[in-house]
């Protein structure tokens, strides 16, 4: 039986042609010589075509395999245009685990510069810096933007300003692994700082970057590699270079790279709603981790368990440097069915209101039978 649409001509009137894309297609079709488009917002050159500001052409980016695809990347390209000598990889001390293997087996030789105090549980600052001063010129130095893995220790702007002059003076090169924007602070902008300030000085680098957590595509592998060159005259040629040999390295490696996670990241980054929506989702996921931080610190201070557990608090992120031993995880294992790396790195994610009591109540447990 027909039953007239709520949504009648008195209810919802037809909407009238948008005017820009209206006259655009008129634009389009009109086939006089001399015609002239004064309506699209967008900057054209002298010679009526789009321009491609000059700071634009010294960044060039490739998409990849999420932020590893992207790490593995950058390092088979500089094993095969800086070969002679190749470059000493350094990385920081504790690093993710897959960096070595993927900057070995790409061929690079590897350090270590320190960065994680032991007996403080925070980052050793100094001797990160003397580390990398002491480092040979043309070095390569692999930094994580934020929420550092394994630690949750980042440096703080102030001093990662000192990393940036370090790193110009002594003509390193730096590699940023940025695969946890927006873990730290929940604010993409705070979480980049120290990639920006590095652009703003002009250096050369490249960023690799993970779309696998911050939008939740860990089955897509969505990532990018981006080279930025130095601010010269010669940005421009830099850029053009590199980005055909990545190109042609990427070529070699996978062909064309998987388009669903890309396009995902694509419309959730040039849509100006759905970019808002996901700062929102962002600081959910971030707050609930420090939540976590919060009250499994909290725990443990009120059973007394022996030690301090400010370090908890103190670090940022998706993981935490607990501070027990290879025998206390092991226990917390065995008796405990608790589940975390022997370095006592905790992903702070699998915490929750349902467990982060039974947790706390282990790790007391462990590290007193242990005392």
């Amino acid at each position: 039986m027909a039953t007239n649409s709520l949504f009648n001509e008195l209810s919802v009137p037809e909407a009238p042609p948008d005017s820009h894309y209206g006259l655009r297609a008129e634009f389009q079709a009109d086939r006089h010589p001399d015609k002239v488009n004064l309506v699209i917002g967008a900057y054209k050159d002298d010679q009526g075509r789009p321009w491609i500001l000059p700071v634009v052409r010294k960044i060039c980016s490739v998409q990849t395999i999420s932020g590893t695809g992207a790490v593995h990347l950058g390092a088979v390209f500089l094993s095969k245009f800086l070969s002679e000598p190749k470059p000493t990889v350094y990385l920081s001390g504790p690093t993710w685990d897959n960096h070595v293997p993927v900057f070995a087996h790409a061929g690079l030789p590897i350090k270590h510069y320190p960065y994680f105090s032991e007996e403080y549980k925070s980052i050793d600052f100094a001797g990160m810096i003397e580390a990398l001063a002491a480092a040979p010129r043309g070095s390569v130095v692999v930094l994580q933007a934020c929420a550092h893995n394994p630690t949750g220790v980042d440096p703080s702007p102030k001093q990662w300003q000192e990393v940036a002059n370090v790193v110009r003076r002594s003509g390193l090169f730096p590699f940023f692994d940025c695969a946890y924007q927006g873990f730290a602070t929940g604010d993409l902008a705070n979480d980049s700082y120290p990639i920006r300030y590095f652009a703003s000085l002009g250096i050369e680098m490249f960023i690799a970057q993970s779309f696998s957590k911050n939008l939740g595509l860990y089955g897509q592998r969505a990532g990018c590699l981006h080279f930025l060159a130095q601010s010269t005259s010669d940005a421009a040629s830099a850029t053009r270079r590199v980005s055909s040999q990545l190109t042609k390295l990427q070529r070699c490696e996978i062909s064309t790279p998987a388009a669903y996670g890309a396009r995902i990241a694509s419309i959730v980054l040039n849509d100006d709603q759905l970019s808002r929506e996901w700062m929102c989702d962002l600081a959910t996921m971030s707050q609930r981790i420090a939540k976590m931080r919060a009250e499994l610190r909290c725990q443990l201070e009120k059973l007394g368990t022996p030690g301090t557990f400010k370090h908890i608090t103190a670090q940022i992120g998706m993981f935490a440097y607990t501070g027990l031993t290879e025998e206390q995880v092991g226990l917390l294992k065995s008796k405990w069915h608790i589940y975390m790396l022997a370095s006592g790195r905790m992903s702070v994610s699998g915490l929750n209101t349902g467990n982060v009591q039974y947790v706390a109540k282990a790790i007391d447990d462990v590290v007193r039978s242990t005392r």
